[in-house]
Order: structure tokens, then C-alpha cells, then sequence
């Protein structure tokens, strides 16, 4: 008896301090991996800082940068990032940069085109408030959420995705990311309507987008009449009952960001979902950076997509802080093994190189050959959350 209790004490103290060790060491590559990304982002703000009205969007073929306007979905993502940085570092310089970039987006609080401005404003805009609180940022956050909300159709209970002939009411799963506009408008406004509509477009969402093994379809064409679903499928999968990554990382970062606003358990217990289906699926490798599609057909021989790990690291670590202690240390431990995996040679850049992104190997559209294996703004956004949360989840300050 007394040998078995020192086993078991001796046995404990072990794991102790080998999960201690791990957290210490996974501290150590965020701070690194965050300077160097501070370092890496200022130079590509410099390669964009005399070009008016452009912002970055990935490298081309030549490894050149190639960069978008202000209507383009990713373009709130690097001033975001930027804004994170200047949280970490306290770098005037940084801030600076932060607030030009962000005034290149400003002209899409207005945009109904599309539902993209959830993206483009509250990753910009929304983290500009969050750490200057300036009266004209709140403006603009709370003008784009009734743009946003000019696109929501109650019969449907969905905002609408994209404004296509072939389609009747198309919904996509990325459309979840956009919701957290409409609370932080709620939040600063008192206007609640934003709030009612997101939380509609999630039940809705909910209800029609997802299999039963909990992996998301990426759109949803719904029946304007009566609000049914009339077809799901995969736009950017690799076929209609497959899980594309990013889109399995939308779901899961949507539903877990959907709690946090509201409390309802069912959003909570559907993150849950999610990440069991991510993480106990036989298709994620060892290092947690999914395929593109974890249904890919030449796995292990297809590409791996950083932006959804990045973008799943970010939400495991904020649902570890929802959760039961068994299921937090499991979403911490995958979270900790993307971070150092995304923080390796493997898909870290080296600075000055890349383009001036700080991740390689993501994929945007592989079935068109659009953004395949190259970095993407919105990885590095992604990842930098991910460091910042795992950072203030740790408590570290400077």
C-alpha cells in the first residue's frame, strides 16, 4: 500500500513538472515568436507604407508582395495585427503604423456588398478601440454593424453571405466570424438588435450547417420562402461531404467567440463538438497543423493549411477557458503544440524574408489555385491572437 501511494505521488510529481517544463518552454517561444513578429510586421508595413490605399494579402510565385484595397475580405487583418503588436511591444512606432493602416479600411463601415465587413472593420477598427477607446473608432465599428445588419433576412434568420446568380441565399460558415462585430456593437451602442441578429444567424447556423459528427459544411443555400435549407456543399472543400480546414476553424472559433458573448450552452457544447472532431480526427498530424481538407485525397501527400492552425490555436486557447478541467488541459495542449509548431522553422519565416509575412504554407483557394503555399494575412493575424491569448492566459506583462 505505502509503495503504491509513493508510486502514484512519485508519479504525479512527474507530470507535474513535465507540464510545467512544457508551459515554461511554450512561454519562451511566444515571447520570442512575438518580437520577431513585431520586427517582421514593421517591415512589411514599410513596404506598404508609400503605396496609398493598399494593404498586404500574400506573396506571389516570385516573392514579390502582392496586396489588395480596402474592399478586399482580408483587408483588416494586418492593421489588426498590427494593433496586437503594439499591445505587446508598446512601440509608438508600432502604433502609429496600426492607426494608418487601419484609416486605409475606414471607407467599409459603409459597405452592404458583402458580409466581409465584420472581418475587415472589427479586426481593425475593433482592436483599435480595444486599446485607444477613441470615440471615432466606436463610431465606425458601430456604423459597420448596421451595414452588416442590412444584409440579415429574418425568414432565413441568416446574414447573407455572398450576392451570386446561381444561388438563392447563400450562407457560409466564415459568416460565424462576422458575428462578433454585431456584439461589440451591442456592447458599445445599447442597441440590441445587433445582438438578436447574431445570435439568430448562430442558431440557424447551427441547426443546418453541420453533420453529425460535427464537421462543417462551408455553405448553406437557403430557401428564401420558407427559410429551409435547399442544398449544402463545399465551395473551397475537396467535395461536398469533406471538412475544409479553415472551414472546420471558422466553426470552431465562431461558436467558442458565440458563448463568450452569450453564455448559451449550446454554443458551448457545440465548440466542444467541433474540437473532438478536430482533434481526435485520424487525419491531424502529429504537429496539429491540419491538411487543407481533412478529407484531402492524397493524404499524407497534400498540402497543410497554417492559417486554419493558426486560426484553431487562437480558438483552443480561449475554450480551455470555458471548460471542465479535463477538456481544458486537452485544448491547451494542442493549442501549446500548433503554437510551437507554427513558431518552427517549419512555418515561420525568417525575418525579412516571406514577403515581410510571418507565416508560410497556408492555403486559400486550393480547387482554383488561388493562394496556394503561401503566407496569408490572415494567418499571421491569427497566430499573433493565439500568442496573445496563450501570453495573457499565462499572465505574462511586461
Amino acid at each position: 500500500m505505502k509503495i503504491s501511494k509513493l508510486l502514484l505521488l512519485t508519479f504525479c510529481a512527474l507530470t507535474f513538472n513535465s507540464c510545467y517544463a512544457k508551459q515554461k518552454s511554450t512561454i519562451n517561444i511566444v515571447e520570442k515568436s512575438l518580437k520577431f513578429s513585431t520586427e517582421q510586421s514593421m517591415i512589411l508595413y514599410h513596404s506598404v507604407e508609400k503605396m496609398p490605399d493598399k494593404l498586404p494579402k500574400t506573396m506571389s510565385e516570385d516573392g514579390t508582395l502582392v496586396t489588395s484595397n480596402d474592399k478586399w475580405w482580408t483587408s483588416g487583418f494586418f492593421p489588426g495585427t498590427l494593433w496586437y503588436l503594439y499591445h505587446f511591444s508598446n512601440d509608438e512606432k508600432v502604433k502609429s503604423a496600426a492607426n494608418e493602416m487601419t484609416q486605409r479600411v475606414k471607407d467599409q463601415q459603409y459597405t452592404t456588398a458583402n458580409h466581409d465587413v465584420g472581418f475587415i472593420i472589427n479586426c481593425s477598427f475593433g482592436n483599435a478601440y480595444r486599446y485607444t477607446s477613441s470615440p471615432a473608432d466606436k463610431v465606425v465599428i458601430i456604423n459597420a454593424a448596421r451595414s452588416l445588419s442590412t444584409r440579415f433576412n429574418p425568414v432565413v434568420g441568416c446574414i447573407k453571405s455572398w450576392d451570386r446568380r446561381e444561388w438563392e441565399y447563400p450562407v457560409i460558415i466564415d459568416n460565424m466570424m462576422n458575428l462578433e462585430l454585431l456584439c461589440v456593437a451591442t456592447h458599445l451602442s445599447g442597441d440590441s438588435s445587433f445582438y438578436k441578429i447574431a445570435v439568430s444567424h448562430a442558431d440557424t447556423t447551427l441547426k443546418y450547417h453541420f453533420r453529425t459528427d460535427g464537421s462543417a459544411y462551408h455553405v448553406v443555400n437557403y430557401d428564401t420562402i420558407n427559410g429551409g435549407a435547399k442544398a449544402k456543399f463545399n465551395h473551397q472543400g475537396a467535395f461536398d461531404e469533406s471538412a475544409w480546414a479553415r472551414g472546420q476553424a471558422w466553426a470552431l472559433y465562431g461558436f467558442t467567440m458565440m458563448y463568450r458573448e452569450t453564455k448559451k450552452m449550446a454554443y458551448l457544447n457545440h465548440a466542444i463538438k467541433i474540437a473532438n472532431f478536430i482533434i481526435h480526427h485520424p487525419n491531424l498530424p502529429e504537429d496539429k497543423i491540419p491538411y487543407w481538407d481533412f478529407n484531402a485525397p492524397k493524404i499524407p501527400n497534400e498540402l497543410r493549411d497554417a492559417s486554419a492552425g493558426a486560426i484553431m490555436a487562437s480558438a483552443f486557447v480561449e475554450l480551455s477557458t470555458f471548460v471542465p478541467k479535463n477538456l481544458s488541459s486537452e485544448y491547451i495542449s494542442v493549442a501549446e503544440q500548433q503554437i510551437r509548431s507554427l513558431s518552427s522553422d517549419k512555418y515561420l519565416a525568417k525575418k525579412g524574408e516571406n514577403a515581410g509575412f510571418i507565416l508560410k504554407h497556408s492555403v486559400g483557394y486550393m480547387a482554383k489555385n488561388s493562394e496556394v503555399d503561401v503566407p496569408l494575412t490572415y494567418a499571421d493575424y491569427y497566430y499573433v491572437e493565439a500568442l496573445m491569448r496563450y501570453r495573457q492566459l499565462n499572465n505574462i506583462s511586461k
